[in-house]
């Protein structure tokens, strides 16, 4: 059988001296209020107040500060400076307590809540939760803080739900919701309402105004950053997804679509577009356009013939993707030849000409001043009096291939039938809803050629008119009648360069 023999306990002698005179805990106090309007200010300024002679008053600890965020959300600790620098520091060593109002205080997140308290107890950091009455190193804290974080997480979450469901309702009553710090154009109304910023407004009308005579959005910022022109206060930059945003935003023609993105995630706050995982609303007629409707629907119509016909102008050269291969149908690019030498001359390439490895297409390189040239050539020989014979004809022709009569009787037709059986006063049948809703989408589609077959006219119409107003021979190139004219050359040989001109076919320099 085993032998067991007891080891007595040594008796320890405690120096009472030393046992009297304990280190002061540093201690810390936190608070935030979840705005920053004025009626949360006196609350945020009472907490601070509150903390320092909370922590003052006890004679055991030491005062290191109060840590502060103002108009942060709760719901994540991601963007809240002061609470990151307050955890920074516990984590150095430099707080020992940290003492705040409540665990929505701290965090509504219940995993960024324990994470970090987990964190600070690793360090022998203890947060104190006051209306809770939680200390995080008693045993019980974990525990107590897991139930307290989910049920402030949850009520996040109705928070979140109730706010969302209460801009929707303001959405189908027709309000729209707009950044005006940064969205150009329009100031905010005495009564909420949106209303035009008359400086501002000049320059929307001209960046529609330029796209329209053939700038590519970089070519408007870059023209508006040389001006010393800024899109809001401090920022200089005019990136061309700025221009497009400001070319395609409805609001500028007098409309509000809104729902455009959502937030994905209460908790993380991550906002995507909304490409129809939820309702949107359209306000038709929700404040005074900038642009006139007819204006902005031709800008629409342009950008999508440039990205249909690929002549998205983004390079920062003026023939950037304007200069077709006869072979290939590819662009041509810009090459610097003999680079280093002190004789380097930039010449404009079919991009596909050494694909591989080996010459591809037969059509050579052209200097810019040969495009000029043909540019130059071609508009003159369009501008001779027997031309003119020519310009009218289509002027007549013009009526004829862009006529909307047919269509616009097929829509009146569509339109009272939708009208006729949206007006029943009984629920629609399976088969009456399914017509219904296929005589919509015609409509929809009858519309939209009408608008596209009306834009065309008039772009005709408008080059003509810019053309007439032009002097009928011009001797130098000019880039305004480049953008404006010419949709792009096609090059066959130094001497053989055709200009197809917008909506008048080619001519031959």
């Amino acid at each position: 059988m085993a032998e067991v023999r007891v080891i007595k306990a040594k008796k320890v002698v405690k120096d009472k001296a030393k046992e009297s005179v304990q280190p002061k805990r540093k201690v810390a106090g936190y608070a935030r209020v979840s705005t920053d309007r004025d009626e949360q200010q006196t609350s945020y300024e009472a907490q601070v107040e509150y903390y320092t002679g909370y922590i003052k008053a006890r004679s055991d600890w030491e005062f290191v500060g109060v840590y502060t965020d103002e108009g942060i959300t709760g719901t994540s600790t991601k963007h809240r400076t002061g609470f990151n620098r307050m955890i920074r520091d516990a984590l150095d060593g430099k707080i020992d307590l940290i003492v705040t109002k409540s665990v929505s205080r701290f965090a509504r997140n219940t995993i960024d809540s324990l994470t970090t308290i987990r964190k600070l107890r690793e360090k022998g950091t203890e947060v104190y939760f006051e209306r809770e009455n939680i200390w995080t190193l008693d045993g019980k804290g974990e525990l107590l803080i897991t139930i307290m974080s989910s049920l402030a997480q949850e009520e996040s979450r109705s928070i979140s739900e109730n706010v969302t469901w209460g801009m929707r309702e303001s959405m189908r009553k027709g309000r729209s919701w707009v950044p005006y710090k940064v969205f150009l154009g329009y100031d905010k109304g005495p009564g909420g309402e949106m209303v035009i910023n008359r400086g501002q407004a000049i320059l929307v009308r001209r960046i529609y105004g330029m796209y329209l005579q053939g700038f590519s959005p970089y070519q408007i910022g870059v023209t508006l950053e040389a001006e010393g022109i800024e899109f809001s206060e401090g920022k200089k930059r005019w990136y061309p997804t700025t221009i497009y945003s400001i070319l395609q935003n409805e609001k500028y023609k007098g409309d509000a679509l809104c729902q455009k993105t959502y937030s994905k995630d209460f908790l993380t706050k991550e906002r995507a577009k909304n490409t129809g995982e939820l309702q949107q609303y359209y306000i038709s007629e929700h404040h005074e356009p900038i642009v006139s409707p007819a204006v902005f629907d031709r800008v629409q119509v342009e950008i999508r013939e440039r990205e249909d016909a690929e002549l998205k102008r983004g390079g920062n050269k003026v023939f950037s993707k304007r200069v077709k291969c006869r072979d290939c149908g590819g662009w041509y690019g810009p090459v610097v030849w003999a680079p280093g030498t002190g004789h380097e001359k930039l010449v404009w390439r079919c991009n596909h000409k050494y694909a591989k490895g080996k010459s591809n297409c037969a059509p050579p390189a052209v200097t810019e001043d040969e495009i000029r040239r043909a540019f130059v050539s071609a508009f003159n020989r369009l501008a001779e009096p027997s031309r003119n014979r020519i310009i009218n004809a289509f002027l007549g022709i013009n009526e004829a291939l862009f006529a909307t009569g047919l269509l616009e009787g097929e829509k009146n037709v569509l339109e009272g039938e939708i009208a006729r059986l949206e007006s029943l006063d009984r629920e629609l049948s399976a088969c009456d809803f399914e017509r219904l809703t296929a005589m919509k989408s015609r409509l929809s589609e009858l519309s939209k050629e009408i608008s596209e077959k009306r834009l065309r006219h008039d772009g005709v119409a408008r080059f003509l008119k810019d053309f007439f107003s032009r002097d009928a021979l011009v001797s130098t190139f000019n880039e305004g009648a480049w953008y404006s004219l010419a949709s792009f050359v096609t090059v066959t040989d130094h001497d053989d360069i055709t200009v197809t001109f917008r909506n008048l076919g080619e001519v031959k320099a």
